[in-house]
Protein backbone atom coordinates (compact mmCIF):
# COMPACT_ATOMS: atom_id res chain seq x y z
CA UNK A 1 0.00 0.00 0.00
CA UNK A 2 2.62 2.56 1.26
CA UNK A 3 4.43 2.14 -1.98
CA UNK A 4 1.44 2.60 -4.25
CA UNK A 5 0.58 5.82 -2.46
CA UNK A 6 4.33 6.99 -2.88
CA UNK A 7 4.51 6.49 -6.11
CA UNK A 8 2.10 9.05 -6.49
CA UNK A 9 3.98 11.79 -5.29
CA UNK A 10 7.03 10.90 -7.40
CA UNK A 11 8.68 7.72 -5.88
CA UNK A 12 9.32 4.97 -7.78
CA UNK A 13 8.52 1.70 -5.69
CA UNK A 14 10.71 -1.42 -5.68
CA UNK A 15 9.20 -4.56 -3.84
CA UNK A 16 12.27 -7.32 -2.85
CA UNK A 17 12.12 -10.46 -0.96
CA UNK A 18 14.73 -11.33 1.23
CA UNK A 19 16.00 -14.44 2.21
CA UNK A 20 18.09 -14.73 5.30
CA UNK A 21 19.74 -17.64 6.86
CA UNK A 22 21.38 -17.95 10.48
CA UNK A 23 21.88 -20.91 11.97
CA UNK A 24 19.44 -23.35 11.45
CA UNK A 25 16.51 -20.80 10.58
CA UNK A 26 15.77 -19.69 6.93
CA UNK A 27 13.50 -16.66 7.04
CA UNK A 28 12.45 -14.62 4.07
CA UNK A 29 10.77 -11.34 4.90
CA UNK A 30 9.54 -8.76 2.02
CA UNK A 31 11.55 -5.30 1.41
CA UNK A 32 9.88 -2.43 -0.21
CA UNK A 33 12.73 0.50 -1.44
CA UNK A 34 11.38 3.95 -2.64
CA UNK A 35 14.09 5.88 -4.86
CA UNK A 36 13.75 9.27 -6.12
CA UNK A 37 15.73 12.34 -8.28
CA UNK A 38 16.90 14.36 -5.64
CA UNK A 39 19.82 16.65 -8.28
CA UNK A 40 20.85 15.91 -12.11
CA UNK A 41 22.40 12.57 -12.19
CA UNK A 42 21.67 11.56 -9.01
CA UNK A 43 19.25 9.71 -6.71
CA UNK A 44 18.89 8.50 -3.83
CA UNK A 45 16.96 5.06 -2.48
CA UNK A 46 14.58 4.63 1.15
CA UNK A 47 13.78 1.57 2.99
CA UNK A 48 10.81 2.64 5.03
CA UNK A 49 10.48 0.96 8.36
CA UNK A 50 13.03 -1.48 7.57
CA UNK A 51 15.05 -4.12 7.21
CA UNK A 52 12.55 -5.69 9.46
CA UNK A 53 14.46 -8.17 10.54
CA UNK A 54 12.53 -11.73 12.08
CA UNK A 55 13.37 -11.98 15.95
CA UNK A 56 15.83 -14.72 15.96
CA UNK A 57 18.11 -12.14 13.88
CA UNK A 58 20.36 -10.82 16.72
CA UNK A 59 20.47 -6.87 16.97
CA UNK A 60 23.70 -6.91 16.88
CA UNK A 61 24.39 -8.45 13.59
CA UNK A 62 21.81 -6.16 11.87
CA UNK A 63 23.52 -3.55 10.51
CA UNK A 64 26.06 -5.64 8.99
CA UNK A 65 23.44 -7.46 7.70
CA UNK A 66 21.37 -4.10 6.02
CA UNK A 67 25.06 -2.95 4.70
CA UNK A 68 24.90 -6.63 2.77
CA UNK A 69 20.97 -5.92 1.58
CA UNK A 70 22.46 -2.03 0.22
CA UNK A 71 25.58 -3.51 -1.78
CA UNK A 72 23.43 -6.39 -3.34
CA UNK A 73 20.44 -4.31 -4.26
CA UNK A 74 22.00 -0.85 -5.52
CA UNK A 75 22.73 -1.82 -9.20
CA UNK A 76 18.63 -2.92 -9.30
CA UNK A 77 17.80 0.11 -8.28
CA UNK A 78 19.94 2.64 -10.03
CA UNK A 79 23.17 3.28 -10.97
CA UNK A 80 22.70 6.81 -9.95
CA UNK A 81 22.10 6.42 -6.57
CA UNK A 82 23.73 8.35 -4.22
CA UNK A 83 23.00 6.34 -1.37
CA UNK A 84 20.63 4.00 0.79
CA UNK A 85 18.50 5.81 3.79
CA UNK A 86 17.43 3.11 6.08
CA UNK A 87 15.00 3.51 9.09
CA UNK A 88 15.23 0.14 11.19
CA UNK A 89 12.25 -0.56 13.35
CA UNK A 90 14.12 -2.68 16.06
CA UNK A 91 14.60 -0.59 19.20
CA UNK A 92 17.88 1.60 19.70
CA UNK A 93 20.30 -0.50 21.79
CA UNK A 94 24.66 -0.12 21.79
CA UNK A 95 24.62 -0.50 18.13
CA UNK A 96 25.92 2.80 16.72
CA UNK A 97 29.41 1.74 16.84
CA UNK A 98 28.02 -1.15 14.19
CA UNK A 99 26.50 0.87 12.01
CA UNK A 100 29.59 2.93 11.58
CA UNK A 101 31.65 0.16 10.77
CA UNK A 102 29.27 -1.74 8.50
CA UNK A 103 29.80 1.22 6.48
CA UNK A 104 26.89 3.66 7.46
CA UNK A 105 26.32 7.35 8.44
CA UNK A 106 24.01 9.04 10.98
CA UNK A 107 21.73 10.92 8.51
CA UNK A 108 21.37 14.63 8.98
CA UNK A 109 17.84 14.12 9.49
CA UNK A 110 15.07 11.49 10.05
CA UNK A 111 12.18 11.03 7.58
CA UNK A 112 10.48 9.18 10.12
CA UNK A 113 10.91 9.73 13.96
CA UNK A 114 12.60 6.95 15.76
CA UNK A 115 10.80 7.68 19.17
CA UNK A 116 7.50 7.23 20.15
CA UNK A 117 5.22 6.37 23.00
CA UNK A 118 3.07 3.39 22.69
CA UNK A 119 0.12 2.48 24.70
CA UNK A 120 -1.06 -0.61 25.96
CA UNK A 121 -4.25 -1.29 25.29
CA UNK A 122 -4.06 -5.08 26.74
CA UNK A 123 -5.19 -3.39 30.02
CA UNK A 124 -9.14 -2.28 30.74
CA UNK A 125 -10.05 0.96 29.48
CA UNK A 126 -9.73 1.77 33.23
CA UNK A 127 -6.23 0.58 33.62
CA UNK A 128 -5.47 2.91 30.59
CA UNK A 129 -7.03 5.73 32.00
CA UNK A 130 -4.71 5.09 35.34
CA UNK A 131 -1.58 4.98 33.70
CA UNK A 132 -2.00 8.48 32.26
CA UNK A 133 -1.18 11.48 34.54
CA UNK A 134 -3.60 12.75 36.73
CA UNK A 135 -3.87 16.50 34.54
CA UNK A 136 -4.76 14.10 31.96
CA UNK A 137 -7.08 12.16 33.00
CA UNK A 138 -9.08 15.38 34.06
CA UNK A 139 -8.63 17.28 31.02
CA UNK A 140 -10.51 14.11 29.45
CA UNK A 141 -13.34 14.41 31.92
CA UNK A 142 -13.16 17.91 30.96
CA UNK A 143 -14.04 18.00 27.44
CA UNK A 144 -16.56 15.37 27.87
CA UNK A 145 -18.44 17.98 30.72
CA UNK A 146 -18.03 21.20 28.50
CA UNK A 147 -19.95 19.11 25.71
CA UNK A 148 -17.09 18.08 23.10
CA UNK A 149 -18.71 16.03 20.56
CA UNK A 150 -16.19 13.76 18.54
CA UNK A 151 -17.10 12.29 15.44
CA UNK A 152 -15.64 9.66 12.99
CA UNK A 153 -15.12 9.97 9.50
CA UNK A 154 -13.17 9.80 6.29
CA UNK A 155 -11.97 11.22 3.52
CA UNK A 156 -15.47 13.42 3.20
CA UNK A 157 -14.05 15.44 6.05
CA UNK A 158 -10.49 16.53 4.46
CA UNK A 159 -11.17 19.52 4.20
CA UNK A 160 -12.18 20.29 7.42
CA UNK A 161 -8.82 18.84 8.77
CA UNK A 162 -6.51 20.48 6.59
CA UNK A 163 -8.15 23.84 7.40
CA UNK A 164 -7.01 23.02 10.68
CA UNK A 165 -3.58 21.65 9.40
CA UNK A 166 -2.73 24.76 8.18
CA UNK A 167 -3.73 26.78 11.30
CA UNK A 168 -1.72 24.91 13.41
CA UNK A 169 1.31 24.98 10.56
CA UNK A 170 1.28 28.63 11.09
CA UNK A 171 1.10 28.47 15.03
CA UNK A 172 3.88 25.83 15.61
CA UNK A 173 6.06 26.48 12.48
CA UNK A 174 6.13 23.45 10.30
CA UNK A 175 5.71 22.25 6.73
CA UNK A 176 2.54 20.09 5.76
CA UNK A 177 1.64 18.66 2.45
CA UNK A 178 -0.83 19.57 -0.18
CA UNK A 179 -4.32 18.88 0.46
CA UNK A 180 -4.17 16.33 -2.24
CA UNK A 181 -1.64 14.25 -0.10
CA UNK A 182 -4.04 13.28 2.52
CA UNK A 183 -7.15 13.15 0.34
CA UNK A 184 -5.13 10.16 -1.78
CA UNK A 185 -4.02 8.06 1.77
CA UNK A 186 -7.33 8.01 2.71
CA UNK A 187 -8.44 7.15 -0.97
CA UNK A 188 -5.99 4.76 -1.06
CA UNK A 189 -6.78 3.19 2.30
CA UNK A 190 -10.12 2.88 1.63
CA UNK A 191 -10.04 0.77 -1.18
CA UNK A 192 -6.56 -1.31 -0.99
CA UNK A 193 -7.59 -4.75 -0.70
CA UNK A 194 -5.99 -5.21 2.60
CA UNK A 195 -8.71 -3.60 4.04
CA UNK A 196 -6.40 -0.78 5.56
CA UNK A 197 -8.63 0.97 8.26
CA UNK A 198 -7.62 4.84 8.35
CA UNK A 199 -10.06 6.47 10.53
CA UNK A 200 -10.43 11.03 10.57
CA UNK A 201 -12.05 11.96 14.05
CA UNK A 202 -12.91 15.55 14.86
CA UNK A 203 -13.78 17.17 17.84
CA UNK A 204 -16.35 20.04 18.14
CA UNK A 205 -18.31 22.34 20.62
CA UNK A 206 -21.37 23.75 18.88
CA UNK A 207 -20.59 24.53 15.48
CA UNK A 208 -17.23 24.87 15.36
CA UNK A 209 -14.45 22.28 14.92
CA UNK A 210 -11.37 22.56 17.08
CA UNK A 211 -9.48 19.64 16.48
CA UNK A 212 -9.16 16.42 14.21
CA UNK A 213 -6.27 13.57 14.59
CA UNK A 214 -6.20 11.06 11.46
CA UNK A 215 -5.11 7.12 12.81
CA UNK A 216 -4.50 4.28 11.02
CA UNK A 217 -5.16 1.05 11.95
CA UNK A 218 -3.36 -2.04 10.72
CA UNK A 219 -3.40 -5.45 12.22
CA UNK A 220 -2.92 -5.38 15.80
CA UNK A 221 -1.15 -1.73 15.92
CA UNK A 222 -3.36 1.36 15.99
CA UNK A 223 -1.11 4.73 14.52
CA UNK A 224 -2.00 8.07 15.40
CA UNK A 225 -0.30 10.11 11.77
CA UNK A 226 -1.65 13.44 12.37
CA UNK A 227 -3.07 16.29 14.40
CA UNK A 228 -4.46 19.24 13.67
CA UNK A 229 -6.10 22.26 16.30
CA UNK A 230 -7.62 25.22 16.14
CA UNK A 231 -6.54 28.30 17.83
CA UNK A 232 -9.94 29.06 19.68
CA UNK A 233 -11.79 27.39 22.62
CA UNK A 234 -8.05 25.42 23.59
CA UNK A 235 -9.25 25.83 27.18
CA UNK A 236 -12.14 23.11 26.09
CA UNK A 237 -9.10 19.81 25.67
CA UNK A 238 -10.59 18.57 22.50
CA UNK A 239 -7.36 16.69 21.19
CA UNK A 240 -7.41 14.72 24.88
CA UNK A 241 -11.18 13.37 24.11
CA UNK A 242 -9.79 12.47 20.23
CA UNK A 243 -6.89 10.64 21.84
CA UNK A 244 -9.27 8.83 24.43
CA UNK A 245 -11.88 8.08 21.60
CA UNK A 246 -8.91 6.84 19.38
CA UNK A 247 -7.39 4.49 22.05
CA UNK A 248 -11.14 3.05 23.08
CA UNK A 249 -12.10 2.29 19.34
CA UNK A 250 -8.36 0.98 18.52
CA UNK A 251 -9.17 -1.55 21.73
CA UNK A 252 -12.46 -2.73 20.65
CA UNK A 253 -11.14 -3.80 16.89
CA UNK A 254 -8.50 -6.04 18.41
CA UNK A 255 -5.28 -3.95 18.27
CA UNK A 256 -3.10 -4.41 21.39
CA UNK A 257 -0.50 -1.41 20.87
CA UNK A 258 -1.27 2.89 20.46
CA UNK A 259 1.34 3.82 18.93
CA UNK A 260 1.17 8.03 19.58
CA UNK A 261 3.96 8.40 16.56
CA UNK A 262 6.64 10.35 17.37
CA UNK A 263 8.09 12.54 20.09
CA UNK A 264 11.93 14.46 20.99
CA UNK A 265 14.25 11.93 22.11
CA UNK A 266 13.90 13.24 25.54
CA UNK A 267 13.21 15.95 28.26
CA UNK A 268 14.67 18.85 26.99
CA UNK A 269 12.22 22.19 27.95
CA UNK A 270 14.19 24.04 25.19
CA UNK A 271 13.36 21.85 22.12
CA UNK A 272 11.18 23.11 19.42
CA UNK A 273 8.97 20.34 20.13
CA UNK A 274 8.74 19.99 23.65
CA UNK A 275 5.32 20.54 23.92
CA UNK A 276 4.51 17.59 21.87
CA UNK A 277 6.75 15.70 24.37
CA UNK A 278 4.65 16.82 27.63
CA UNK A 279 1.42 15.98 25.70
CA UNK A 280 2.34 12.24 24.22
CA UNK A 281 4.00 11.35 27.34
CA UNK A 282 1.06 12.85 29.62
CA UNK A 283 -0.75 9.44 28.46
CA UNK A 284 1.24 7.23 29.60
CA UNK A 285 2.37 3.99 28.15
CA UNK A 286 5.95 3.32 27.36
CA UNK A 287 8.61 5.47 25.71
CA UNK A 288 10.72 3.44 22.98
CA UNK A 289 13.93 4.41 20.92
CA UNK A 290 14.40 3.19 17.46
CA UNK A 291 17.89 2.68 16.17
CA UNK A 292 17.17 6.08 13.75
CA UNK A 293 18.11 6.78 10.44
CA UNK A 294 21.29 5.73 8.75
CA UNK A 295 22.66 6.41 5.42
CA UNK A 296 25.64 4.09 3.41
CA UNK A 297 26.45 6.10 0.79
CA UNK A 298 27.56 4.82 -2.49
CA UNK A 299 29.26 8.01 -3.98
CA UNK A 300 30.97 9.40 -0.84
CA UNK A 301 32.11 12.50 -1.57
CA UNK A 302 28.63 13.36 -3.25
CA UNK A 303 27.20 12.10 0.06
CA UNK A 304 29.33 14.57 2.16
CA UNK A 305 28.22 17.57 -0.01
CA UNK A 306 24.23 15.89 0.53
CA UNK A 307 25.14 15.64 4.36
CA UNK A 308 26.13 18.76 4.93
CA UNK A 309 23.11 20.72 3.05
CA UNK A 310 20.43 18.82 4.83
CA UNK A 311 21.76 19.32 8.21
CA UNK A 312 22.28 23.26 7.33
CA UNK A 313 18.08 22.92 5.78
CA UNK A 314 17.36 21.19 9.18
CA UNK A 315 19.14 24.26 11.57
CA UNK A 316 16.65 26.35 9.52
CA UNK A 317 13.87 24.14 9.90
CA UNK A 318 14.08 24.13 14.06
CA UNK A 319 15.08 28.08 14.24
CA UNK A 320 11.77 28.28 12.18
CA UNK A 321 9.56 25.98 14.69
CA UNK A 322 11.33 28.23 18.06
CA UNK A 323 10.11 31.60 16.80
Amino acid sequence: MWGNFKSIFGWTASAFLVELFFENNVKKFPLLILSRKIAPGFSLAYVPWGPEFPEFFPIEQRPAAAAQIAKKLKKQISRNVMFMRFEPPWQKTETEELFLIAGFKKAAAAVQPPDTVIIDLNVSCEEILMQMKPKWRYNISLAEKKGIKVDTCGVRQINVFYNLLKETAQRDGIAVHDINYYRTLFEICENEKEKLNICLYTASHENDVLAAIVVLFRGKDAIYLYGASSNIKRNMMAPYALQWKAMQDAKEKGCVNYDLFGIPPNEEPNHPMAGLYRFKTGFGGQIIHRAGTWDYPYKKICYHLFNTAEKFRKKLMNLKKKK
